[in-house]
């Protein structure tokens, strides 16, 4: 390596004002991750409290999601127009305030318009943070550590989550767990302008507000209609949904051709590796989250666990989930990255191996082992596949790049939930075998699912129930087997495609190829 070269390379490094910088960063990441899981635990307390119907309940829990969703691509190209750590400081303001505003609300409505905004707030929060990262890090290596680590933020709060919100419910009124993320957004709010760096793009031009209606037009149907398919099974107007939120992307992505500044660059699409690592992102979040759905509902409904326990009983999932976010930025220093995440994701199917081996009548040691050795294998696929992402978007794209990183995610997640779902519930109605003599209802409801069965057991004798819980119980099972070995055959297949899709890319310790011959999307 020439003198040049190696100055070059050496300013491009990271030095301890960008690590510090990345703790910051890391607050906001934890706060989207745990706000989902204590929002679950104080669903029942806070119905209660304001008086919440079960419609109510619904759109106070799904609201933030769904607006979150529908933002991401606005709120990520805002990003580079107005400058990244502008829009986050003004999300994460936005966001402690609809928290607090959560937190008092005296009325089902006002909490479902404070959801709404956290979701508004939400969406600006995640693009920020990865475009931030890549302004940050610039040298390769570094930057996969360092999205390594705000991965693994997402795997902690997953835990944080359930358990913070279990102990502050414990002590506290509901509202208390609306309040557990504001500390850190005031941190982050004081500490950011001193530590993160400012970037926008010179170039850009107006926000184009038909295009972030027809945005919204084509996530919001599509997400909602998903979530749906997968909780209330194959109904018209879910179907509906899905299909207006297809035709909205299908106008929306004609649109963005026409505009000489588009909500949407479609050009990053002609770079392999961002294609690439966009789709095998797309299709591991779709299948390990989907076994993720069912392993939580095997905890809780088959074991019998509560969402407090359930998220212990997680916590080694989430710790060998951690280590392959740090380790694969590493492994990829000496191996080709198509490699490691293909390794990953076989290692994955062997987890999903060891889950069909679980039996209803056994206790869930078996089921978190497989689940631990699905979630060590996911890391490399997740650390490695934004890196390449963020990585091979120019610069004044980044924040573009990572939203439609977080969007693909929020499409696999619900469609992998929805379909897979779909899956499961038809095995778990051909295969349960309710013995004669059980009272109509109760056979109704057991045939619908575990969760509607063991609602109907609590109605009946103690033999009785017993005998239909055992029938529904064994029916998930088959339903739990057949819906992973589903995923394991299809991540078998994605492993093999994406390692096909990827193969040139070099390990991160090697110098990058030009990047005009990787634009090419014939390369």
């Amino acid at each position: 390596m020439s003198a040049t070269a190696a100055s070059s390379e050496a300013a491009s490094r990271a030095g301890g004002r960008q690590w510090i910088g990345l703790a910051v960063l890391a607050l906001p990441t934890l706060l989207v991750s745990i706000d989902v899981y204590v929002m679950l635990l104080a669903l029942p307390a806070l119905s209660t409290a304001l008086g919440a119907s079960g419609v109510q309940q619904l759109w106070i829990t799904d609201i933030y999601p769904f607006v979150l969703a529908s933002l991401l691509i606005t709120m990520g190209t805002l990003g580079d127009r107005i400058g990244r750590r502008k829009l986050l400081l003004i999300g994460a303001a936005a966001f402690g305030v609809a928290s607090v505003g959560a937190a008092y609300a005296t009325g089902p409505g006002m909490l479902i318009a404070a959801r709404a905004l956290m979701g508004v707030a939400g969406a600006t929060l995640a693009p920020s943070t990865l475009s931030l990262i890549s302004t940050m890090f610039r040298d390769a290596k570094q930057r996969g550590a360092a999205i390594g680590i705000w991965g693994a933020c997402f795997s902690v709060g997953a835990v944080v989550g359930p358990l913070v919100g279990g102990l502050v419910l414990a002590r506290f009124w509901w509202g208390a767990a609306f309040l557990v993320g504001v500390p850190a957004l005031v941190l982050l709010l004081v500490l950011g302008p001193v530590l993160l760096p400012e970037y926008r793009d010179p170039g850009a031009g107006r926000l184009d507000l038909v295009s972030v209606l027809q945005s919204v037009a084509a996530v919001f149907p599509a997400v909602w209609g998903m979530k749906e398919l997968a909780t209330e099974g194959w109904r018209t107007l879910p179907v509906v949904a899905v299909l207006i939120g297809i035709g909205s992307g299908v106008v929306f992505t004609r649109r963005q051709r026409t505009l000489s500044h588009p909500l949407l660059d479609l050009s990053l699409f002609s770079r392999r590796r961002f294609t690439a690592a966009l789709v095998s992102l797309f299709l591991g979040t779709m299948l390990t989250g989907a076994v993720m759905y069912f392993v939580t509902q095997s905890l809780q409904l088959l074991h019998g666990r509560s969402p407090l326990s359930a998220g212990v009983w997680m916590l080694p999932a989430i710790v060998t989930n951690t280590v392959g976010f740090v380790v694969a930025p590493r492994l990829a220093q000496r191996f080709r990255p198509a490699h490691v995440i293909g390794s990953g994701l076989l290692i994955c199917v062997i987890g999903m191996a060891l889950i069909t081996q679980t039996r209803a009548d056994s206790g869930p040691a078996l089921l978190i082992t497989g689940f631990a050795v699905v979630y060590l294998g996911a890391g490399p696929m997740v650390t490695l596949g934004i890196g390449l992402v963020i990585g091979s978007a120019p610069p004044e794209k980044a924040g573009s790049a990572a939203a439609l990183n977080e969007t693909s995610g929020q499409l696999g997640f619900a469609l992998g939930i929805a379909a897979l779902g779909s899956v499961g519930a038809a095995v778990y109605r051909r295969t349960i075998d309710l013995p004669p003599g059980l009272p109509a209802p109760a056979v109704t409801a057991a045939e619908d699912s575990l969760a509607s069965a063991d609602e109907a057991a609590r109605t009946l004798p103690g033999r009785t129930a017993d005998v239909l819980l055992d029938a529904a119980r064994t029916a998930f099972a088959t339903e739990l087997h057949t819906v992973v070995a589903l995923a394991g055959a299809l991540l078998l297949a994605a492993a093999v495609l994406v390692t096909a899709l990827l193969r040139h890319v070099p390990p991160t310790g090697r110098r990058q190829p030009a990047e005009p011959a990787d634009s090419d999307p014939s390369a």
